[in-house]
Order: C-alpha cells, then sequence, then structure tokens
C-alpha cells in the first residue's frame, strides 16, 4: 500500500490525495506538521532531502518527492492523462503554470495568512506583489476557460486537479474569486467529480 507523508492544508498534497481517491487507490497517510520544522528533522531529510512534502511511499521502490511528478507516477495510462499528444502537452502547459504561476502567489500568500498567522502589515510590499501576480494568474485561468468545461482534452485530467487545488482555496489569501464566472463553474465541476474529497480530508 502506498504511504504519503502530507500536510492536510497543502495543495501539494491535496492534488496527491485527489488522485489517489478518484483512482481508488488505497493509501495510508503520515502527517508532517511543516509549520514545526518537522521536514528538516534527519527522519524526514532521510526520504526527501529536500525537505518538502508530499512525498509518496512506493512499495518496492522508494520515494517519489514532487507533487506534479507523483500524480503523473500515478495517473499514468489512465483517464487522467489525454491520449491523444497535443491535449496531454495542453495538460503539462497547465501543471506548468500551477507551479511557476498560482503556486508561488496564491498558494505562499495563502500559507502567510492562514498557516502563519501573518498580518498585511508584517508582509508589507511582499504581501502587494504577490497578490498582484496572483491576480494576474487568476486573469490567465479565466481565459483560458472560457467556451471551455475542463482544461485538456475536454475532460477532467490531471491539469484540473493540478489547477484546482490552491485556486479553489484562493479566498483564504484574500484573494476575490467573484469577478471569475469561468473559474468559479469550472471549481464547480471539479468538486462534482466522483469521490471528490475538501482539501483537509485526510
Amino acid at each position: 500500500m502506498y504511504r504519503l507523508y502530507d500536510y492536510l492544508p497543502s495543495g501539494n498534497g491535496y492534488k496527491v490525495r485527489l488522485v489517489l481517491k478518484y483512482l481508488s487507490l488505497p493509501y495510508e497517510l503520515t502527517e508532517i506538521d511543516i509549520k514545526n520544522g518537522a521536514t528538516r528533522k534527519p527522519a524526514f531529510l532521510a526520504i526527501n532531502p529536500n525537505g518538502r512534502i508530499p512525498v509518496l511511499e512506493v512499495p518496492g521502490k522508494g520515494h517519489l518527492a514532487e507533487s506534479h511528478a507523483i500524480i503523473s507516477y500515478l495517473a499514468e495510462g489512465t483517464e487522467l492523462v489525454p491520449d491523444e499528444s497535443f491535449e496531454r502537452a495542453r495538460m503539462w502547459q497547465w501543471m506548468c503554470f500551477e507551479q511557476y504561476n498560482l503556486e508561488p502567489n496564491i498558494g505562499m500568500v495563502r500559507f502567510w495568512v492562514g498557516s502563519l498567522g501573518k498580518t498585511r502589515a508584517e508582509l508589507g510590499e511582499k504581501l502587494v506583489e504577490k497578490k498582484k501576480h496572483g491576480y494576474a494568474a487568476l486573469d490567465v485561468l479565466e481565459e483560458g476557460l472560457r467556451d471551455r468545461d475542463f482544461l485538456a482534452g475536454g475532460r477532467y485530467s490531471l491539469a484540473d486537479i493540478a489547477v484546482y487545488a490552491y485556486t479553489h482555496v484562493a479566498h483564504e489569501g484574500g484573494f476575490d474569486l467573484a469577478p471569475y464566472p469561468n473559474i468559479r463553474a469550472w471549481c464547480e465541476r471539479v468538486c462534482n467529480q466522483p469521490r471528490w474529497a475538501p482539501i483537509t480530508e485526510r
């Protein structure tokens, strides 16, 4: 059975849990408290020297880190990966977009505010800059979902899971999704997928 090392509020860990649940793959979860430096302790660094969650322990093979590497491994050959090469590349386009544009801005602000309890005054110009880039990413996503139910291949895929993870909780970092009707409708479609679960569900 798979073992997932994770921090439940993490969007990156949530991607992995959504894939495991969608594909009905059994797993055990070991919670890692990243706020208290648990990923920097020797026991965790022994399984991921980069000191980050999530990490998936694959029986007979070893440990796999980085959320997109993990979900790509789990979903290989399934309906979550488009068969057609162009649409498969489009899936990766959105997954790269998520890691370079969404997660570093929306995900980071959410962590600062929600997990660390930082205030606007404490964060200062850093917050202003992250909010600016976060909204720019939401603008791109809103346009990308124009006349499209899902991001790649005309159906639910890893692209939707990866992008949804931090987008649907953007409000926890103070981002307002009200001006983004395409995003809000798409979030609703994602949460209606089989075996969907909220972000903090084990």
